[in-house]
């Protein structure tokens, strides 16, 4: 049996009385098409229930509509919810997007050449929290594919950073300020074969706050959690068997937080009673249990990340002369806008 098609765009130019090519300009919102003209065909097209080819539409602009997004895992929170504000941003602008998982330095090289290769199958790509070398990044400069990086600041492409470093002082001098001088920290996997430049960060905002304040870094206060709940038991078990555990934790993360918080309810502590603790992200559990944290925002920096994509794929190489954007400069969003701490809990030490 012959399946029913639906309305072809050759019935709507001949309802319409004008011709295919002027259908196609009607519907997808281009010039030289005259007013009445354009509200007909639209009308007809309504009146028929005609849905456009969004191939045919593709073929017919250039693009593809289709924008890669490569990150190390979709598992993790904070990676979830920036995929998530970058492919809403990304739909509500008539773009689809493809998800590349990267979890390992040949994963990202097979992805970078992969791109290179397959340039004309997507408009554009945002790479999260992926180091790429200068000469992959002049590769992909000059095949001229738009991209834009998160987490790392990817000359000659534009960026959008947090200041991890900031991060890191903003939550020790929280825990200063409440009167605490022997502080650890959970830090998260600072030996990650991708090379992440996060928890380096902000460990050293950590020891730089300690240091404004005039107080030594105890190197057996730093225990990794891996930016697991699992690795933030396992952190918390070592630091509260120690002879003269912290008053005090910097976690790199709430969900390493909230494995540090179960410990201590198995232990029959609490904090901030026992422990005063602040992490990172402000997770949406984070008000459920109180903790102090530093929010990221990261649906916010998804949004701005494919914003800034669309802007690139919108401006012709040539406006600029092709000449790369200052990474340093205009080309990298990076500022304390998207920080802000929450302060749910306190005591002194």
């Amino acid at each position: 049996m012959q399946r029913r098609r639906g309305p072809s765009i050759e019935d709507v130019a001949r309802e319409a009385g004008v011709s295919v090519a002027t259908v196609s300009r009607a519907l997808r919102g281009l010039p030289n098409v005259a007013a009445k003209t354009r509200a007909r065909v639209e009308k007809i097209a309504k009146e028929l229930d005609y849905q456009a080819d969004p191939s045919a539409a593709r073929l017919a602009t250039g693009q593809t509509k289709l924008v890669q997004l490569a990150t190390p895992t979709v598992d993790g929170w904070y990676f979830s919810r920036f995929l998530a504000g970058a492919i809403d941003h990304l739909i509500s602008n008539g773009y689809e997007a493809l998800m590349h998982p990267v979890e390992d330095p040949a994963a990202r090289e097979q992805f970078l050449s992969n791109l290179l290769r397959m340039k004309k199958s997507v408009d554009g790509v945002i790479v999260v929290d992926l180091n790429i070398s200068e000469e992959s990044a002049a590769e992909l400069w000059n095949e001229d594919i738009p991209m834009v990086t998160a987490g790392f600041s990817t000359r000659p492409f534009p960026a959008v950073v947090v200041d991890d470093y900031r991060v890191g002082y903003i939550a020790t001098e929280h825990l200063l300020d409440l009167g605490h001088t022997r502080i650890g920290v959970i830090s998260g996997e600072p030996n990650h074969p991708l090379a992440f430049s996060v928890p380096g960060l902000r460990l050293a905002g950590y020891t730089g706050a300690l240091g404004a304040a005039g107080i030594a870094v105890d190197p057996l206060l730093e225990q990794s959690g891996h930016f697991t709940v699992t690795g933030g038991r396992k952190a918390m078990e070592r630091i509260l068997d120690m002879d003269d555990p912290p008053t005090a934790l910097f976690v790199m993360s709430d969900e390493m937080a909230f494995g540090a918080w179960s410990v201590m309810n198995e232990r029959g502590l609490s904090w901030p009673d026992d422990m005063a603790i602040i992490g990172i992200d402000d997770h949406e559990l984070a008000p459920l249990v109180g903790l102090s944290t530093i929010r990221l925002a990261p649906r916010r920096l998804g949004a701005h990340a494919a914003e800034m994509l669309l802007r690139s794929i919108a401006a012709p190489r040539a406006e600029n002369d092709g000449a790369p954007p200052d990474a340093l400069g205009s080309g990298t969003e990076e500022s304390q806008k998207w920080l802000e701490l929450v302060p749910r809990t306190s005591t002194v030490g």
